[in-house]
């Protein structure tokens, strides 16, 4: 079980035992479980259990910190995030890609951590006709409600596919005859490169930008001219500009 200091306070919050064992049976679509210090105990155990075996993340967090979640109401313990957005998979990205007979478009999100930043990716990656997007289950914004609502509706239409391995995935995906751009400011002008291919932008984390290992597995890395003293811009705002330079050089 880990700590978790970075939980978001405006996700969608299923809160009680009951409620959280219902909605782990059901099937749907939880980011994580949340569990009190000391609460692992009882009937406890047997949610932690079954969320385990479906490998959703688990978080122990403070009492005080699921009281604020969970608005004050008797949590007795337990709460799960659940996703405002059903995931898909990357088959479903690739498949949707091949039916409007297009060169596959994705986004891949390296830890990217904020949800206002991934919101506005799903946002502009909606209006470039992007095919998908690729977020990593740990160490990452995941679908709640802060990203929902920075989409402004574009969600709705964004197929969000959460892998274990962003490496392991862009493996796949050059298997696939995509080619995997990386986003870096020790890149090429990113410009240069024809992205009418089979084409999938990685964008990194705010701070540490894109991990070593996922960076040595792109095909190439790309940046974008600096021209002020500041040497790197808001990762929203970088995807943005790349995107639209695909949908530019596709026409």
């Amino acid at each position: 079980m880990e700590k978790g200091n970075e939980i978001q306070t405006n996700s969608n919050i299923i809160c009680g035992r009951n409620s959280v064992l219902e909605a782990v049976r059901s099937g749907r679509e939880i980011d994580r479980l949340l569990v009190a210090h000391g609460a692992a105990s009882g009937s406890t155990r047997a949610i932690i259990a079954k969320c385990s075996e479906k490998g959703i993340l688990i978080k122990e967090v403070s009492p005080q910190k699921l009281d604020f979640l969970c608005g004050n109401n008797n949590h007795q313990g337990v709460a799960v995030m659940v996703a405002s957005q059903e995931y898909s998979t990357v088959e479903d990205i690739l498949n949707y890609a091949h039916e409007k007979s297009e060169a596959p478009f994705i986004i891949i999100c390296d830890e990217l951590e904020d949800p206002h930043n991934l919101g506005a990716i799903i946002r502009s990656a909606e209006a470039c006709g992007v095919h998908g997007i690729i977020i990593p289950k740990r160490r990452s914004a995941s679908l709640n409600a802060t990203v929902a609502k920075s989409a402004s509706g574009a969600l709705e239409y964004m197929r969000v596919a959460r892998v274990t391995n962003i490496a392991n995935t862009i493996e796949s995906l050059k298997k696939e005859g995509v080619w995997v751009f990386g986003a870096d400011m020790s890149g090429k002008d990113y410009t240069t490169f024809d992205f009418t291919v089979p084409t999938a932008l990685v964008i990194g984390n705010e701070g540490r930008g894109i991990g070593r290992l996922v960076g040595e597995k792109c095909d190439e890395i790309i940046s974008l001219p600096m021209k002020g003293k500041i040497n790197s811009l808001n990762a929203s705002v970088a995807a943005g500009v790349l995107m639209y330079e695909v949908v530019r050089k596709r026409g």
